[in-house]
């Protein structure tokens, strides 16, 4: 059987936690800021996590299953 591949995309966007979680970035703070109010650009800056439906899709596109 050949290797599995990981997604690059995917190895560029998520990183793991020491606890075993995926980090992400959050969406909306490109472009457009002008009309979002400071505190929501300020919210958005931080981290979030891959919601627990969506992390074994995630950790296959990263190899880890």
């Amino acid at each position: 059987m050949p290797k599995t591949k990981t997604n690059s995309s995917a190895k560029k966007r998520f990183s793991l936690t020491g606890s075993g979680k995926i980090k992400r970035k959050h969406a909306y703070k490109r472009h457009i800021l002008t009309k979002k109010a400071k505190d929501s650009k300020r919210a958005l800056t931080k981290s979030g996590l891959v919601s627990t439906s969506d992390t074994p899709n995630v950790k296959f596109m990263l190899g880890l299953i």
